[in-house]
């Protein structure tokens, strides 16, 4: 067998490519943010006997800026966060917030009346809930044990 020298600085290297990688592959890219990064709201779905209750967290947008469209099976909530810019006395401006067009599309669990939908937003929280359709409530099925 023989020896390799170990070298702590390609391992630090193969490390960051990894890391790398596993991020460009969580994060979705578009190509209208500065960055490549687009702005993806956070999300708490919460289901009940009668209802799916969605909760997105979206600061800082206006109501009328926000679009959300339901279907049975899913909701797509889409919007753009317009920047207000500043200039210093050195001409120096600088920011770490997030501005540009953003969309989130969220698959359901069970089909639901999109036409009974509730929404509510208020403090940066948006609050929809959807009712879960009448043959989704009463839905009964038989599990095979053998």
């Amino acid at each position: 067998m023989a020896l390799v020298r170990w070298e702590p600085f390609r391992e630090i290297d193969t490390l960051q490519r990894q890391m790398n990688r596993l991020f460009d592959e969580l994060l979705p890219i578009t190509r209208e943010a500065p960055d490549g990064i687009a702005f993806v709201p956070p999300a708490e779905m919460e289901e009940t006997a009668d209802a799916i209750h969605l909760r997105l967290e979206i600061p800082g947008i206006d109501p009328k800026d926000l679009n959300v469209e339901v279907s049975a099976e899913a909701v797509s909530i889409s919007g753009e966060r317009k920047s207000e810019t500043k200039t210093e006395e050195k001409g120096v401006t600088r920011t770490e917030f997030r501005y540009g067009k953003f969309q989130r599309v969220i698959p359901l669990s069970t089909r639901i009346q999109n036409d009974k939908v509730q929404a509510e937003y208020k403090d940066g929280i948006l609050k929809l809930t959807l009712p879960k359709a009448e043959e989704e409530k009463s839905k009964v099925v038989k599990v095979n044990l053998g």
